[in-house]
């Protein structure tokens, strides 16, 4: 998983958005739920295993070929908003 991630990582992290909005150091774009809305969460996320689920599940449906430019989250809106919201916790 380690090796897949830092090529995910760089990967997204040196895109922007199609707005041209730079995502801050530390911090990683993504998009989630049909409409594709736009996020900006802390790379610190990555490590917690409730999100790694997520990228599993965004490697299986995209590999490393992401539509939006940024990381794509294949899942609700409200599914991401309440598994970030326990993260925003710990």
């Amino acid at each position: 998983m380690g090796f897949r991630l830092t090529g995910i990582i760089r990967r997204a992290a040196n895109q922007t958005s199609s707005k041209g909005v730079d995502v801050p150091k530390g911090y990683l774009a993504v998009y989630v739920g049909e409409e594709m809305k736009r996020f900006v969460i802390p790379i610190s996320y990555l490590s917690q295993s409730s999100f790694q689920e997520l990228l599993n599940q965004a490697e299986e449906q995209f590999g490393y070929d992401h539509p939006m430019g940024g990381l794509t989250i294949p899942c609700r809106e409200d599914v991401f908003l309440d598994i970030t919201s326990r993260l925003n916790l710990c």
